[in-house]
């Protein structure tokens, strides 16, 4: 979603002390389908990639219309911490609009819905350049995936289309954004279906003062996300932990009083205004009328997580906040929460997820960003340098620092000697999660025993062996097995520890759930034995029926069974 960090805001800009009058936002109502470009619009055509995967997120992919949202509060977030931190250098841009926020409204009667944030907006030529003449390599990865079956729901988002998933929701969509160096405003739009987009200068001026305005034009069967509730709860279900403040216009239908306008009549004499004792006042009930007012709910007002004591922190906090920036619909497996203080201060949430990510499932390459997101006092520096080596790349989480100075380039704080010594302190806390996971005692099911009537245990004598659990560590290691492995041929000084976490399948434990470490081997090795014995197959099957193992059965020598591609060569190193 990196190449669209600026397209996921949208809002029309509203004085703070008018906040009760309705804003104009000039969408017509007009249905969305046909749509005439305004004159002077000009007409791009979609690149052919760009075309194919719009229509399979549209035709076959989600079932789950609510990513939509998801992602475009995530690439307004981005925008936001790209203006932030490119503000430090140019505050004149920050100075045009100092608020960093973003605003969701809704509109039944017109039937839109507007996503707006006060990040860094875009030009023309970004308009035309980011949202659809440039099949980007991710949209191409995109569309190869979706070509070979792989349509989960956690597709999306991974490569950077995420603003595409608008099209799940809405026939038409309209991108209005101002950047500082540009003078004009400008609007992007499209309908569903269409092979082409239009842009052209916004009629309304600069509305925006700065940033992005994502105007959806729903489809019948999404008016659901017209709703407050809906809204609020998808908000802060996907992004309750984001920085910038996420605001909720909502709106409340109240009865009251009709104001009598000032009569400008003479006042009634005295004699007028006596009332004879018989006649009774008649209470006239006021006039009623009904009003709406408008207002701003903030959604997000969570400390950022990190920031906050573990002892403060239930798992579930734990858990969301995983959800929140790894975009995964899964749990984390562990996860390690520290401070590290010394010469160089800094506080981490590391996260083993549980699942592979996308890039290790489907052999996709490095994504940009590896996971970890650096911070410095809260202000986000990079999400695309290596704070961890390649081989622990899967892992996600956050690091912040006081230690490095706000205004440093990205060149710098790679080659910074603070960030080494950050590197070199996180790969030992991501070893020390793992190898306490491996070491994870689980408590075994209690089960029910029958008692006769002295008391005494009825012995069951059908045969009902169940089979034992799979340690969470071996569940794990299946998928992430391989990475480490490569840590052995790449991170020589963290070698032997990453060797005590290796697992294989031998000769005398080859069944499902067995799994030998390097040091149980060698604890049951002969005295005589002075080597380790493995055999390289692509099967198991395939080394049980050799005929090379008969030797080393008839001994009983263990052998190690090496079924991974990496395996060999890394005992060969």
């Amino acid at each position: 979603m990196h190449c669209f960090v600026c397209i996921a805001t949208i809002d029309f800009a509203v004085a703070e002390d008018k906040i009760d009058e309705p804003i104009d936002t000039g969408i017509s109502d007009e249905p969305p389908a046909p749509y005439t470009p305004p004159e002077g619009a000009e007409d791009f055509a979609f690149e052919a990639e760009v075309s194919r995967m719009l229509d399979i997120v549209v035709n076959s992919l989600y079932q789950n219309k609510d990513v939509f949202l998801r992602e475009l509060i995530s690439n307004a977030s981005d925008a936001l911490d790209k203006i932030r931190f490119l503000g430090i250098e140019k505050p004149d841009w920050l100075n045009v609009k100092p608020e960093l926020e973003v605003k969701i409204e809704y509109d039944e009667e017109n039937n839109t819905l507007t996503v707006t944030d006060s990040g860094l907006g875009m030009t023309h030529d970004d308009l035309v350049k980011n949202l659809g003449t440039v099949a980007r390599s991710g949209t191409t990865k995109f569309v190869e995936a979706m070509k070979e079956g792989q349509n989960d729901l956690n597709m999306i988002g991974k490569f950077g289309v995420g603003f595409y998933s608008s099209f799940l929701v809405a026939d038409r969509v309209r991108v209005a954004s101002k950047h500082p160096d540009e003078e004009s405003q400008n609007v992007w739009e499209s309908s569903n279906g269409e092979s082409s987009f239009h842009i052209y200068q916004d009629p309304r001026g600069d509305t925006l003062g700065r940033g992005t305005e994502i105007t959806l034009f729903m489809k019948p069967d999404a008016r659901e996300y017209l709703s407050a509730s809906r809204l609020r709860d998808l908000a802060t279900h996907y992004s309750e932990f984001v920085t910038h403040p996420i605001s909720l216009r909502t709106t409340e239908t109240k009865m009251v009083p009709v104001e009598e306008e000032p009569d400008d009549e003479e006042p009634p004499s005295e004699e007028e205004l006596e009332v004879g004792e018989e006649e009774d006042a008649e209470e006239m009930e006021p006039e009623m009328e009904e009003i709406t007012t408008y207002s701003w709910e903030r959604l997000n007002t969570n400390v950022p997580i990190w920031t906050r004591s573990k002892e403060d922190i239930e798992d579930e906090e734990y858990q969301q906040f995983y959800k929140a920036i790894s975009k995964d619909y899964s749990d984390a497996t562990a996860w390690t929460h520290f401070d590290a203080e010394g010469n160089i201060n800094f506080k981490s949430l590391l996260y083993l997820p549980s699942e592979l990510p996308e890039y290790l499932r489907y052999n996709l390459g490095p994504p940009e960003d590896n996971g970890l997101n650096l911070y410095v006092r809260k202000v986000l520096i990079s999400d695309t340098f290596e704070l961890l080596p390649r081989y622990l790349g899967f892992m996600k989480g956050v690091v912040d620092s006081d230690d490095l100075p706000l205004n440093v380039n990205r060149e710098n704080v790679q080659e910074s000697k603070i960030i080494k010594i950050i590197q070199k302190k996180l790969v030992r806390k991501a070893i020390e999660m793992i190898r306490k996971l491996s070491q994870v005692v689980e408590e075994e099911e209690e089960k029910e025993v029958e008692l006769d009537e002295e008391g005494n245990i009825i012995e069951d004598n059908e045969l009902d062996v169940e089979e034992p659990k799979e340690h969470v560590y071996i569940s794990w290691y299946k998928k992430f097995g391989t990475s480490l492995k490569m840590g052995c041929l790449d991170d020589e000084p963290n070698r032997p520890k990453l060797l005590k976490l290796l697992r294989f399948k031998t000769s005398t434990h080859h069944k499902e759930s067995d799994f030998v470490s390097l040091q149980e081997y060698v604890d049951r090795m002969a005295e005589w034995q002075t080597d380790i014995y493995y055999f390289a197959g692509d099967k198991i099957e395939d080394a049980e029926a050799n005929h090379f193992m008969d030797k080393f059965k008839s001994k009983g020598v263990e052998v190690l069974y090496l079924t991974d591609p990496v395996d060999e060569y890394m005992f060969s190193k």
